[in-house]
């Protein structure tokens, strides 16, 4: 079974610059999506309103590599130092699991 599809109850504190960036990032990409919203209630162009989608999947490419630098850095290295060859083989797939949905968008 894919990594992708699986729940994990395994989870880590982040450090509070990452955990405070990625949550305002976040709080932007809401208001931008309210913002679509109204666009939409109030029968905005069409392209206009398109525009703004792709700056909401821009901001959240951001937001999905800030946290995939944050795994690297911590929870890959830790796995991989850990010296328990399951534990590095795991990360590894999760990490292909996660280029290879990339690469079928």
């Amino acid at each position: 079974m894919s990594t992708q599809t699986q729940s994990s109850e395994r989870s880590r504190v982040r450090p509070t610059d990452v955990k405070n960036d990625v949550l305002n990032r976040l709080k932007s990409v809401t208001g931008h999506v309210n913002g679509i919203g109204r666009m939409v209630e109030e029968d905005k162009y069409c392209i206009d309103i398109i525009h703004q989608i792709q700056a909401v999947q821009a901001a959240l490419d951001k937001v999905s590599l800030l946290i995939l630098d944050d795994h690297m850095h911590h929870c890959v290295k830790d796995a991989i130092r850990s010296g328990d060859p399951d534990e590095g083989e795991r990360v590894l797939d999760e990490l292909h699991d996660v280029f290879e949905t990339l690469s079928k968008l």
